[in-house]
């Protein structure tokens, strides 16, 4: 089945653009302070191009992140996985395996929603695709809200016992991919992160992001990040910026906010709120000058950043985190929003000191 493209538009003045081929989203575009349409999404020019290029804008599945070991066990069986990441010293599956949900054309509706206009990607996962038990029905819906947000309700059921963990790999710049996000500024509400070893694998400890680089419960200019990270070796572990899973400060069920994200030069910041207990935030330090990028553009290493909502990686492997089990009777439900809006910094002071600072109005 050939890919199609498909695009929403809101009555806020957002549009979203994305194929059916993974639900990559080549475009979502927002009002910035001045009313203008802005890009907020790095693209390739091409949808079957994002696959390769940090699995760019597209439906995870389906687990997200990592497993470890070549496989899971789930009631005594195990269940060997395509080990697509890590090389020989390493080797796990990463984001579904070889050919994971972004790599498959998906069913598309287009409708409207009690939320706004809708696209409602679906898929049939055979048993066994990818080493995976059951057949594993999906539905994936994004919604372009009435008040600016990009909400994404995921839905999964199946006939045997398996494990799910669905995500969405975008990749945020708020100036539209003018420049790197050095300038953004990024908060997330996480007083603990997911241990990794040498091939980033979670070890199963949580130890708190007080005292280390990833201490992001305050806002945080990247390019403060970016330039330690040559020295901090959470940081150089994961060449060189952030790639970790954080886990949220949750206090009740439903959605939450994980994170803010804001571009003080472009006007406009994007707050996350999930369902999900972690999100996984990535500075694209893997992410290669020669991406193919939309217009002429290019992208290189951090360049954007993703926010990867999901339960914790390698969960299937690790008992002492929250279980991604799917049985048969059982629905998977998972919501992410992505909320966007106009914001003015003024580079004037109020207060009596003689400093630099910035009022954020």
């Amino acid at each position: 089945m050939k890919p199609q493209l498909f695009t929403i538009r809101s009555e806020g003045g957002m549009s979203l653009t994305a194929s059916s081929l993974g639900g990559i989203v080549t475009s979502l575009k927002v009002p910035d302070a001045a009313g203008k349409p802005r890009e907020t999404l790095l693209a390739c020019s091409g949808a079957a191009l994002h696959h390769g290029n940090g699995y760019m804008n597209a439906i995870i599945g389906r687990v997200g992140n990592r497993i470890s070991g070549g496989g899971f066990s789930l009631d005594g069986v195990f269940h060997a996985l395509a080990q697509n990441s890590g090389g020989k010293k390493h080797p796990c599956s990463l984001h579904g395996g070889g050919v994971g949900f972004d790599s498959h054309v998906w069913d598309v509706e287009k409708y409207e929603a009690a939320e706004g206009p809708a696209l409602a990607f679906t898929r049939l996962s055979p048993d066994g695709e990818e080493g995976y038990p059951g057949n594993l029905f999906v539905r994936v819906v994004y919604t372009l809200t009435r008040d600016n947000a990009w909400r994404i309700d995921y839905l999964a059921t199946t006939d045997k016992p398996t494990v799910v963990n669905l995500t969405q790999h975008a990749y945020f710049n708020l100036s539209g991919g003018a420049r790197d996000v050095s300038e953004h500024i990024v908060q997330v509400n996480a007083s603990r992160y997911s241990e990794v070893d040498a091939g980033l694998i979670p070890t199963g400890r949580m130890p708190a992001v007080e005292g280390t680089a990833l201490e992001l419960r305050s806002p945080v200019r990247l390019g403060d990040i970016f330039a330690r990270a040559s020295k901090d070796p959470l940081l150089k572990a994961a060449n060189g910026g952030i790639d970790h899973n954080f886990v949220l400060d949750r206090t009740a069920p439903g959605l939450a906010v994980a994170a803010e994200f804001v571009d003080p030069e472009g006007g406009l910041a994007m707050q996350v709120q999930t369902t999900e207990p972690c999100v996984q935030v990535y500075t694209a330090n893997f992410l290669t000058p020669a991406c193919p990028a939309r217009k002429g553009q290019k992208y290189g290493k951090h360049w954007a950043v993703c926010f990867e909502t999901q339960h914790a990686p390698d969960a299937p492997n690790n008992p002492s985190f929250a279980s991604v089990r799917l049985d048969p009777g059982e629905v998977y439900r998972s919501t992410t929003l992505y909320a966007f809006a106009p914001v003015d910094f003024d580079s004037g002071c109020d207060c009596d000191c003689d400093c630099d600072c910035h009022d954020h109005k």
